[in-house]
């Protein structure tokens, strides 16, 4: 049936959605698609874009086919249509995931006219068999969503995109709808180009969202940084993305064993397991999902309040869509992204192997995402610009850079410093190899080319390699400087760099470049907090109990806590067993028999100073009960000899020791009498036994071997039967 003209837009938004009013341009939008015109949509993430196709294809005899790339969002979407809807057949979608029972309910439905949405993956669409069938099939219009994904300077190309309006000559040409949140003028121009509608009507709504906090910190601690940011926000929900698989699982599963309800996501994962997550998010169940970056998760959730990126993205249009999952509701929502230079050189390395012209496009990209990272200016301001939009304030008021303006000083000498040493070594040098020069190191490759003897050796060596590393990039930032990822990332002056060296003008840097950093905790976030001092007043008060507990249950003080873990204790001021847990050379099993006591003591002396916790600094590390621990535990259970688990694990046999003791203080009880017995007879044993049980007044092997013989008995002796004892009555 056709629209009742009679009928208002209003009375149907009501009807079919329970809305009373649109939002922004959706009208408009709606009212051209009704007309038969084809249409652009560019409209930020939360503005509404689904509804500017669903309510027409609802309205409109025949069957809209909506084209979209994320099997996941599709659920989504048909699920929520179908909840307004008196028959499921409404809204279909068809992709991979269905079972061929299900296929044919679904071109059943078609045939019959009762699906006024059907909603495909372009890989779907281009099937020669689904081609033939949906010629069959009125349709009313197309709507193709994620339309960025058919520009190469989009952010997440996608070659079957192209495809797209061949296939629809195909199956039948009708209006087209192109719908995105994210496209930079010449991204805009390429899709509509693409499509063959570039007499389309185009509707641009605002980048601005000005409830999203944007903010880039530098990636040190990362992992450990996150815990505190979400413990500080506890019960919101956020998502985290990373840009591998891998640190997806890891990061998912320190959040977890930190107390966080996070769950992974990624492309990896069974569909299965990968849809009970998003479900478990949507529903409240998990409050974190940690997701990759490449695969688009398509959740539709209206309080997102935070979006953390580990890793930066390859592209600001990834970035602005990404981000632009949090506050949709128009409520908080903070952007964190942990950026350092690794990471996009990383990136570049990626590209090396790509053609020329993905090269090219992908250098450029990331120039864009480096620029804005290290900018000084309005994030904002800064991003609006990136999609063609004036920002006329000064000060957005919610960003990292109006909240906290950095520094800048004039810089035009060092940049000067920088363009003649690129010019000096004929353009044929890394950054690197430029900053080595300027700050006078004599690297072997600085003295084999003989650049020691150049003048501009050491001119610079008043500051740090890293602090002319970032000079080069604002230099490349500035297109004063071009970096050939192609040939191996060797710099060359730009033709403005070549003017900029005849007429030097002023150029401000920005100060306190904190962008280059390693990070020394990046696999798990925990360094175990060992850059505050110890509390001395609160370590002699836990040795004074330890003590006391080791004379109760008739122990040598190390076997109820060793030292390092005291000091963690005066450290980190654990008050609860869970917190306990978290220490230096404390397992569950540690912390349940002993723990309770030196935390009732750790609050008490708390609560009389006053004192106001590290908390972020209790960071549990998931190394410490995974991967190569696990795999010994699991292998001495197993009766294996250490020798075999030590060539397996290539490991020398004292470094398998010490992964067993940490084992062992941790609380974990470990039964190695079948190795033992083995290699130390019953007298030796017991010897020693009751040595560690009457005599030894520390854990120390050199006093052992000093008190029993250093002839009767090797160092790794002393070592097994150590850990047999800690393991026995400690534990």
């Amino acid at each position: 049936m056709g629209i009742n003209s009679e009928i208002s837009l209003i009375e149907s938004l009501k009807t079919n959605f329970g809305f009373s009013a649109f939002k922004g341009t959706q009208e408009d939008i709606i009212r051209n698609v009704m007309e038969g015109n084809d249409t652009f949509v560019l409209m930020p993430t939360g503005g509404g874009k689904s509804l500017c196709y669903q309510l027409p294809a609802l309205l409109l005899e025949g069957t809209a086919i909506i084209i979209s790339p994320l099997i996941a969002l599709m659920k989504n979407q048909v699920d929520a249509i179908r909840a307004f809807s008196a028959d499921d057949g409404v809204a279909h979608f068809m992709n991979s995931s269905l079972t061929k029972a299900a296929i044919q309910k679904v071109k059943e439905d078609l045939l019959s006219g009762k699906t006024r949405m059907l909603y495909v993956a372009p890989e779907s669409l281009t099937k020669a068999e689904n081609v033939e069938f949906l010629r069959q099939v009125r349709v009313s219009f197309y709507a193709i969503d994620e339309a960025h994904c058919i520009s190469e300077w989009g952010h997440d190309f996608r070659p079957e995109y192209r495809r797209i309006r061949a296939i629809i000559n195909e199956v039948g040409v009708a209006p087209i709808i192109a719908l995105t949140a994210t496209a930079t003028p010449k991204v805009q121009h390429d899709i509509q180009k693409n499509l063959g509608m570039l007499d389309a009507k185009v509707f641009k709504s605002s980048f601005n969202r000005p409830n999203l906090y944007y903010e880039i910190r530098p990636k040190v601690q990362a992992a450990k940084e996150i815990i505190k940011f979400i413990k500080n926000n506890s019960g919101k929900s956020g998502i985290i993305y990373c840009l591998s698989r891998k640190k997806v699982e890891e990061l998912a599963q320190t959040l977890v064993i930190n107390g966080i309800r996070a769950l992974p996501y990624h492309a990896g994962m069974d569909s299965a397991t990968r849809s009970a997550n998003q479900d478990s998010f949507l529903m409240e169940e998990a409050d974190v999902i940690v997701a990759t970056i490449a695969f688009g998760m398509g959740i539709d959730k209206p309080d997102v309040r935070f979006v953390i990126h580990y890793d930066i993205p390859k592209s600001l249009e990834g970035y602005y869509q990404e981000t632009g999952r949090a506050g949709r509701d128009g409520g908080e929502g903070k952007c964190i992204t942990f950026y350092r230079y690794k990471d996009i050189q990383k990136l570049e390395k990626f590209m090396q192997n790509k053609h020329i012209a993905e090269q090219e496009i992908g250098k450029q990209l990331l120039l864009e995402t480096v620029a804005y990272a290290e900018s000084a200016v309005c994030r904002r301001k800064h991003l609006l610009h990136y999609f063609g939009e004036e920002y006329h304030d000064d000060n957005c008021e919610n960003c990292d850079n109006c909240n906290h303006p950095k520094k800048k000083f004039e810089g035009k000498e060092d940049i000067l410093l920088v363009l003649h040493t690129v010019l000096a070594v004929k353009e044929k040098f890394k950054a690197e190899h430029i900053a080595d020069i300027i700050t006078g190191k004599k690297t072997q490759a600085v003295q084999t080319y003989g650049h020691n003897e150049l003048e501009v050796f050491g001119r610079g060596a008043e500051k740090q390699d890293k602090y002319w590393l970032a000079v080069i990039r604002q230099a490349m930032i500035s297109r004063l400087i071009v970096k050939e990822i192609e040939n191996y990332g060797l710099l060359r002056l730009s033709e403005e760099g070549h003017e900029f060296i005849a007429k030097p003008t002023s150029f401000m840097l920005i100060e306190e470049q904190e962008y280059d950093y390693n990070d020394p905790a990046d696999s798990n976030g925990s360094d175990g907090g060992k850059t505050s001092t110890v509390d001395l007043e609160l370590l002699a008060v836990l040795k004074d109990l330890r003590k006391k507990v080791s004379k109760k249950h008739n122990l040598p003080p190390f076997v109820i806590f060793q030292d390092p873990s005291l000091e963690d204790m005066a450290l980190q001021y654990p008050v609860s067993i869970e917190e306990m847990q978290n220490i230096a050379g404390v397992g569950t099993g540690k912390a349940k028999k002993y723990g309770k006591e030196f935390a009732d003591v750790i609050k008490a002396y708390v609560d009389e100073k006053e004192i106001i916790r590290p908390q972020d600094m209790i960071v549990k590390s998931v190394v410490n009960k995974s991967g190569v621990k696990v795999s010994i535990i699991q292998s001495i259970d197993r009766k294996m000899s250490l020798d075999d688990i030590a060539a397996a694990k290539k490991l020398e046999m004292y470094e398998l020791l010490t992964e067993i003791e940490a084992i062992v203080n941790s609380g974990t009880k470990l039964n190695l009498d079948y190795y033992i017995d083995g290699i130390i007879d019953e007298e030796r044993q017991s010897e020693v036994y009751e040595y560690f049980r009457e005599e030894a007044e520390t854990e120390s092997i050199e006093e052992a071997l000093a008190e029993l013989g250093e002839d009767d008995y090797s160092e790794e002796d002393i070592r097994l039967m150590r850990i047999k004892f800690i393991s026995e009555l400690g534990n």
